[in-house]
């Protein structure tokens, strides 16, 4: 089978099978490099969540991997159209994807997913100006470009507005997940969602008590990519 394209740097991504709703698995594609997913039809809402849980090892497996700010403009790595970008709204705030016109799929970058399954949450104007105070630049989550959040409260380039990963954004995804945990379907899967679920809610828990500013203390970095490592260097224990 030939191997999917990155519709942004264009090198071969890496597949990745994860535990599903309705077809037992769902079939991805990533690049670390643009630390991008594709999505071929709906699957991101076919991922259980012991499935996001993995998706979180990866990213802090992969977090030292060279990164470049996406292309313009994406292709679509089945029909090379030019991919259209999109806007959507959850609780946490809004999220942008890129899709196919011709309905291929989808690319959607690791921290706007977390935007849609709730891990992270989007700042309002007076924690970007107190954030600002401390750090002068941060990585923007839609494409990856610096932002200068002393003089810009979004990305000057794709628009996407300032989010970090943080212990209510985690807890409130998982006491979702929690619900959904007691379907048939994740009993099924062989790993243990609400185990794990609790090993991250009780290492944000742990960490919110040792260091109450935290997040404002983070570096001149991709903020959820710092979170999900803190998250990760616990739960692994």
């Amino acid at each position: 089978m030939t191997a999917t394209r990155c519709p942004s740097c264009r090198a071969a991504m890496t597949p990745l099978s994860l535990p599903g709703k309705l077809h037992g698995t769902v079939e991805l594609d990533l690049c670390f490099t643009c630390q991008g997913i594709w999505f071929d039809g709906y699957e991101s809402h076919q991922i259980v969540p012991g499935g996001i849980i993995e998706l979180f090892k990866l990213i802090h497996d992969h977090r030292d991997d060279p990164r470049i700010p996406l292309a313009e403009p994406l292709r679509c790595p089945r029909c090379d159209e030019k991919l259209l970008r999109g806007l959507d709204v959850v609780k946490s705030g809004r999220f942008t994807y890129h899709r196919c016109p011709q309905n291929e799929g989808r690319f959607t970058v690791f921290a706007q997913f977390m935007i849609e399954k709730g891990f992270v949450r989007q700042l309002n104007p007076n924690e970007i100006k107190e954030l600002a105070v401390r750090v002068g630049i941060v990585r923007c989550a839609g494409c990856g470009a610096p932002v200068d959040i002393r003089h810009d409260a979004a990305c000057t380039h794709c628009r996407a507005a300032i989010a970090i990963l943080d212990p209510k954004a985690v807890e409130q995804a998982l006491a979702t997940y929690h619900q959904a945990a007691n379907s048939d379907e994740i009993k099924r899967n062989q790993q243990d969602p609400n185990a794990q679920a609790e090993a991250v809610l009780a290492a944000e828990r742990q960490k919110s008590r040792m260091k109450p500013a935290n997040v404002l203390e983070a570096p001149v970095e991709d903020l959820i990519v710092s979170g999900v490592e803190a998250i990760w260097n616990l739960i692994k224990h």
